[in-house]
């Protein structure tokens, strides 16, 4: 158009691809970009919730290996996070981005087509594994593609909104495709999102490496990766199957290999982690907080779950929809968060955080062998708040509190506490449920499910055995409730002084 100046090509080149730590087009899509297989690895933690019927019919899994099916994907990313945060900050998070995409997409085919359990175990571990790889090191290129504080907390909030979405929907997905496909489409729907990723990932991404000098520890990687795996393990069997020598000693060795790397990188040069960050209250109780509501949630979706279809006598797919208010809920929470925190302040956040999940887990107490669906749905929309904001303030901390080199040890130190809040939430909570029914239902089988499906049930003892279940199903939500209730005044009070307006 005539008398209209035409912008320079440099500029346009500026504008698009503008200059490391600003918050241009690129970095917008790059975290775009980036959602992707963010999503995946968190939703990948709860899509079986309601697909493990279906695989049991299928492959006819032991009791034992139905167990590994379900955990091996979060032990696998839970004690791998830090050791990958920090590979990824020496050798290129970029670099181990696109690794970490292709061998979860080949560990979800894999998944997909396993014709025994022990092949679908393995491609499970080997998922966990490449989840490990993209969570913190996808963490690293944001904060380094945003270095305006506002934009990278909007950045962040939004990260963290996919990451808790990937949980919230998971049983959702799951329950929508197995009511039209076979069990294996739960790990297919993975493959059109990593191909996407691993085409885009190398034009909008930049490879990025942390400037500190000094080569990785391997015995700390293998410490605290061990450490992790036989804690978890130990923790989550004893509290099922109660007391016994090898879960006993797996949790001991597993505590101890920790304490070890704890102490070992107080004496290290580039620790893996550097504890000196839990001295600042805030990192420390963000750290906490991103645990506890992540076993507050994970045990109560599981149990809700079987509330639903055992209980009520819900379809599977109907059960999923119901879960729908609550994950929009918490996914809109974790993008505003970050907005309203800069007016609020963040210990007031934190206060309506540990409340509202409080709050909603109370509701619970409502539900009946008769019906409950209106307290369900209110309890996932109220308790939503209170995980959005905790998903939202734990990353934006963690990251924030530390330089650019060290950014993505800091994010698995975050994501950590997600994964271990969700690896213990079902062991223990779940657990508490589990003696509760064995102590009080009709001790025809050690599960609900079980029991219903015992030969010659009476209707008097399928009604013992559901109000057992719903006995322990309110003692596991009364008792997260209490937690975030003490958790929330302990943190105000404690950080009264320092998280202010």
């Amino acid at each position: 158009m005539a008398g209209r100046a035409r912008p320079h090509p440099a500029a346009l080149r500026t504008w698009f691809n503008p200059p490391t730590n600003t918050s241009g087009v690129r970095a917008w899509l790059g975290l775009l970009v980036v959602l992707g297989p963010v999503l995946l690895v968190s939703m990948d933690g709860s899509i079986l919730f309601l697909a493990m019927p279906s695989i049991s019919q299928a492959l006819n899994p032991s009791a034992d290996q139905a167990l590994w099916i379900l955990d091996s994907y979060g032990f696998a990313v839970g004690s791998l996070l830090v050791a990958f945060g920090n590979v990824g900050d020496r050798y290129g998070r970029l670099k181990l981005l696109i690794i970490g995409a292709t061998c979860f997409g080949l560990g979800s085919a894999a998944a997909a087509f396993a014709p025994t359990p022990e092949l679908l175990i393995a491609a499970r571990a080997m998922m966990g594994v490449a989840g490990a790889t993209l969570l913190p090191s996808a963490l690293a290129v944001l904060s380094e593609l945003f270095a305006d504080p506002k934009r990278r907390a909007q950045a962040i909030g939004i990260f963290a909104a996919a990451f808790a979405a990937g949980f919230a929907i998971g049983p959702i997905i799951g329950g929508v495709l197995l009511g039209r496909f076979w069990w294996g489409a739960v790990f297919l729907i993975n493959i059109p999102v990593v191909v996407l990723f691993l085409g885009f990932a190398p034009v909008l991404l930049r490879e990025v490496r942390a400037t500190r000098a000094g080569r990785i520890d391997a015995i700390s990687l293998v410490t605290s990766a061990a450490g992790l795996l036989l804690t978890i393990y130990g923790i989550k069997h004893t509290a099922a199957d109660g007391l016994a020598m090898s879960s006993t000693a797996s949790a001991l060795v597993g505590i101890a290999a920790l304490a070890w790397f704890s102490v070992r990188q107080r004496r290290l040069e580039h620790p893996l982690i550097d504890f000196r960050l839990f001295r600042d209250r805030i990192f420390t109780i963000a750290i906490i907080t991103g645990l506890l509501p992540l076993a507050a949630w994970s045990a109560t979706a599981y149990l809700a779950g079987i509330y639903l279809q055992s209980v009520l006598d819900i379809p599977v797919l109907h059960a999923a929809l119901l879960a729908l208010p609550g994950a929009a809920v918490l996914t809109t929470t974790c993008i505003v968060t970050p907005l309203v925190v800069d007016r609020v302040g963040k210990r007031t956040a934190l206060l309506v955080c540990h409340f509202t999940i409080a709050g909603g887990l109370l509701l619970l107490l409502f539900t009946t062998i008769t019906g409950g669906v209106g307290w369900y749905v209110a309890s996932t929309a109220i308790a939503g708040i209170g995980y959005g904001i905790s998903f939202a303030v734990v990353a934006d901390t963690a990251v924030g509190a530390v330089p650019t080199d060290r950014a993505g040890a800091a994010g698995a130190i975050a994501e950590t506490s997600n994964e271990l809040g969700n690896a213990l939430g079902i062991a223990l909570l779940g657990s508490l449920a589990a003696l509760v029914f064995r102590l009080q239902g009709p001790d025809l089988a050690p599960t609900l499910d079980e029991t219903l499906q015992h030969p010659g049930l009476m209707p008097a003892a399928a009604t013992a055995a559901t109000s057992a279940f719903l006995t322990g199903l309110h003692a596991a939500t009364t008792t997260a409730a209490a937690l975030h209730i003490t958790l929330g005044l302990a943190a105000t009070r404690a950080l009264r002084q320092t998280w202010t307006r």
